[in-house]
């Protein structure tokens, strides 16, 4: 009788772990079907807002040119007065920048 108990304790557990084993195995299988189906929809979602990209050339952009600064030399002689060169692309930058520079150093 022990053996006979033993036999179908045995048979009982070989038949639990098999239901574990196809359970966990079903599990991952649902696991992974729905990471797929995830990523999907997200690319699916991804391109459709991706617009193509537009290449063209802005005529106004081409006819702007970069602004170039004044120049300013500046000179100081030997009793302590100070001079200086300007030079530039528009008049009005370089007679702002020379009033400027009559302000800062209190020339007259």
């Amino acid at each position: 009788m022990r053996t006979e108990d033993r036999l179908q304790k045995i048979d009982h557990r070989e038949q639990s772990t098999e239901k574990k084993g196809l359970s966990s195995i079903f599990c991952l299988l649902i696991s992974v079907l729905c990471l797929l189906i995830f990523t999907l929809f997200c690319n699916i979602a991804n391109a459709e807002e991706k617009q193509p990209l537009q290449f063209g050339k802005d005529t106004q952009i081409q006819h702007i040119k970069p602004k170039k600064p004044v120049k300013i030399k500046l000179h100081r002689n030997a009793k302590g007065d100070y001079s200086w060169d300007l030079t530039g692309d528009s008049v009005d930058e370089v007679v702002q920048a020379d009033k400027r520079l009559r302000k800062l150093l209190k020339v007259e």
